[in-house]
């Protein structure tokens, strides 16, 4: 395997078998991926409430207080 055959991969590590166990990126390009993965993560929560009710502050803070 190549690095360049992954996007972002700058350098491939392989464990003795030659199987890959680390990848090496930059850090920018590593930020995207976070920010990407955080992006999907709150569509995701998003999704799942769509149809609640939403609360007023007071319901939100008094269910708060139930747990």
């Amino acid at each position: 395997m190549k690095a360049e055959e992954y996007p972002f991969a700058k350098e491939l590590i392989t464990d003795a078998e030659g199987k890959i166990s680390q990848v090496v990126i930059d850090f920018c390009d590593y930020q995207r991926l976070l920010e990407a993965i955080e992006d999907e993560g709150l569509a995701l929560a998003m999704m799942e409430v769509k149809d609640e009710t939403p609360l007023s502050l007071h319901d939100a803070l008094a269910e708060l207080d139930k747990e």
